[in-house]
């Protein structure tokens, strides 16, 4: 082979043997090499690094940097930590670092964990920033284009309490191309073992760094729930402006404050929930001029604003919707309280339920509970610390009606027992309407008016009933008894067997006094043109049961001309299992006599207090 042909040969296969070698990374110890980059960052970021063992080298394509063991503070070597531990690796920028000078075009920190200010004082990070916005107003193409976070831990302290807070498995990568003023973001962590994405686009770093605003796009997402936002944003006087418009939506409130690590007020009851609508965030304050709020399959619109720079956050809102359906707020309520007679052992505690303050102020065309349908509602809600007040301050229910408060408050002695006070009344209630909107049949016609009143203390629903104390009247003008003949069974003593006839009356009362939880029928009347009724006895809440014995006199004459004798019934038994006797004077109510009905003989449903009386049973009770 010719001496030229074999010396071309040998010059290429050096040539890419050296650009191989060139291509692949070296470990070399170079202390001068970490001291000159550790110097040019110190110079242009105010950052002082250290690293440990030797240095990695590659040449090709780009010049390529990397240390191990890295601690990275802010100043000083002894200065505040930024990040420790992992590796940096550096390319560098091939024209600077010609001419003696640092240019980083991309940085990536692997495995270190980043170490976040503690405090609203701690200033570790404010040297870096300043240092960075100056070099980004001096000359704006002189910054990395590409820095990336990978297996990365931050610590810092919840800026609420100051409890220590962890995020893991941070990958993180923001784009900042040379030819565009925009930069992107994303990333992935996890937050209390649960894992999260988000990508925030569009920020023009060099006017949010010059103190000036930049737009922005931010899409997150959850295990329980997505965040969506765009709009334009600035830091002024250290704290963060946002304003726009976005979108908050989860399956499950609870679950994704646990996960974020916060609360809000009546949080435990509420499952999915949502957010949409224009914002303007001031520091710690969120203002939400034009939302739509969805909970469940509830719409409402109006406007609200969020406090977190209190110890508690606070939420007030002013919400309309044309139609609310409320009973699954309402069974999680009663659940999570105990009081749907499923665990009276359960406690009432107010405690989850009062994390945070609310002043909601609620209007809805209609709004139903179950088979209960109400129009023209408005009320309000109101938590602070250790207590809830709702008040309904005017409803329409069968074309009457009704006004209603309830307030919880939790003992000043013992957190965990809840004192309770309701209240209410209700006026010109079209009885037969009424039952007709809780599907039941229509036995009685009438006008109802009346009043409540009821307060007790107690740590679970069966002490709170056993200190019930309170009182219940109402009354019924003109009405009428369908399916049953009152004056008929005074004259025969005999409870029917079957539903005939009807009875019109003048006038019904039910005069109820609450004691420790046992109710005493002060007044219990019913007159009408061919009888009279009387009624007395106990309801007793804790045992769910009721003991009373029922009087029926007829003003008409029997046919050899005598006073009828008033026919006597006893009404006795667990409240959804009622059993009814008829008495006679040489009977006593409490042990023997009469022809006693097989239990459930009314067919009283399920359901404790608050049971409809059914068609059976409306012969024994006004």
């Amino acid at each position: 082979m010719p001496l030229r042909r074999l010396a071309t040969i040998t010059g290429l296969g050096a040539l890419t043997a050296g650009l191989a070698c060139a291509c692949l990374p070296w470990s070399v110890t170079a202390p001068g090499l970490t001291r000159f980059v550790a110097r040019e960052l110190a110079q242009a970021y105010g950052v002082a690094m250290r690293a440990e063992g030797p240095a990695e080298i590659t040449l090709l394509p780009l010049p390529r940097l990397g240390f191990g063991g890295v601690r990275l503070t802010s100043g000083t070597p002894d200065g505040p930590v930024l990040a420790q531990g992992g590796t940096l690796a550096l390319q560098l920028n091939l024209l600077a670092l010609l001419t003696g000078r640092i240019d980083v075009n991309t940085l990536a920190l692997d495995g270190a964990t980043i170490q976040l200010p503690v405090d609203a004082d701690d200033a570790r990070w404010s040297e870096p920033a300043r240092l960075l916005a100056a070099r980004l107003g001096a000359d704006g193409t002189s910054h990395p284009r590409r820095v990336s976070l990978s297996r990365t831990i931050a610590v810092g302290s919840d800026p609420r309490d100051g409890s220590p807070q962890t995020a893991r498995d941070i990958d993180l990568s923001l784009s900042w191309p040379l030819w565009s003023a925009q930069a992107d973001l994303a990333g992935s962590f996890l937050w209390n073992d649960a894992p999260a994405r988000f990508t925030l686009g569009g920020l023009r770093l060099v006017d949010l760094l010059d103190g000036g605003a930049t737009p922005f796009s931010l899409a997150a997402n959850w295990a329980a729930g997505s965040l969506t936002a765009e709009g334009n944003g600035l830091v002024r006087d250290g704290g963060l402006r946002l304003t726009g418009r976005g979108t908050f939506e989860t399956r499950s409130l609870p679950e994704t404050l646990a996960w974020a690590g916060g609360a809000v007020a009546l949080a435990p009851v509420v499952k999915a929930f949502g957010l949409d609508g224009s914002f303007d965030l001031d520091g710690r304050r969120l203002m939400l001029p034009n939302v739509r709020v969805s909970f469940g399959a509830n719409l409402l619109e109006g406007a609200g604003s969020v406090a977190f720079d209190r110890d508690r956050p606070a939420i007030q809102a002013t919400l309309a919707a044309e139609s609310l359906n409320l009973a699954p707020l309402a069974a999680e309520t009663l659940q999570m309280l105990g009081l749907d007679a499923a665990d009276a052992t359960r406690g009432v505690a107010l405690a989850p339920l009062t994390a945070g303050d609310l002043d909601l102020r609620l209007s809805t065309g209609s709004a139903r509970v179950g088979p209960m349908l109400a129009e023209d509602v408005a009320a309000s809600v109101l938590v602070r610390s250790g207590s809830i007040e709702a008040s309904l301050n005017r409803a329409t229910v069968a074309t009457g009606t009704l006004k209603g408060r309830l307030a919880l408050n939790a003992s000043s002695g013992d957190p965990m027992v809840t004192e309770m006070k309701a209240q209410g009344a209700f006026d010109g209630l079209d009885l037969g309407g009424l039952l007709s909107d809780l599907r039941q049949e229509n036995w009685m016609f009438g006008r109802v008016q009346g009043q409540f009143m009821a307060q007790g203390t107690g740590a679970t629903t069966d002490r709170l009933l056993n200190h019930l104390d309170g009182h219940a009247v109402l009354g019924i003008q003109g009405g009428t008894l369908v399916g049953l003949d009152l004056a008929d069974v005074a004259l025969s003593h005999r409870v029917p067997t079957q539903r005939s006839g009807r009875t019109a009356f003048e006038r019904a009362t039910l005069s109820l006094r609450f004691v420790d939880g046992v109710g005493e029928i002060a007044e219990g009347a019913l007159e009408g043109p061919a009888l009279s009724a009387a009624l007395r006895g106990r309801v007793f809440l804790p045992d769910r049961r009721c003991e009373a014995v029922m009087d029926i006199e007829a003003r008409a004459a029997t046919a050899d001309g005598a006073r009828a004798t008033p026919a006597r019934f006893l009404i006795g038994g667990p409240l959804d299992n009622l059993a009814v006797r008829a008495l006679t004077n040489q009977t006593e109510p409490v042990s023997r006599g009469g022809a006693i009905l097989p239990p459930n003989a009314l067919r009283m449903p399920a359901g404790g207090p608050g049971a409809q009386i059914p068609t059976s049973a409306r012969a024994y009770a006004p």
